[in-house]
């Protein structure tokens, strides 16, 4: 699985529906309003790089309300939970 972070700028009388419309979108697998440069920030999940364009250039950018997205894919997971869950796939309980 190849993860990319996407910093979503949005009109800010949009921002609610945005996010609800990037969350529905395949491949997104969460959403989150912060603070900062950004209104949102979608955390993107896809098999292949290829998927990219799909989900962030063919689909959330085209999302009315968006005003611009920038991405940064990740290339590894530092993140304990994440390792810990890696593991315990088909672990028996």
């Amino acid at each position: 699985m190849i993860t990319a972070i996407v910093l979503i700028t949005a009109e800010v009388d949009k921002i609610v529906e945005v996010a609800e419309a990037a969350a529905d979108v395949e491949g997104v697998t969460e959403v989150y309003s912060v603070t900062g440069d950004a209104d949102l920030i979608a955390i993107v999940r896809v098999r292949e790089h290829v998927e990219f364009h799909d989900v962030i250039a063919g689909t959330l950018n085209k999302i009315p309300g968006v005003t611009g997205t920038s991405t940064h894919i990740a290339f590894r997971t530092f993140s304990k939970h994440d390792l810990e869950a890696a593991f315990s796939l088909g672990a028996d309980d």
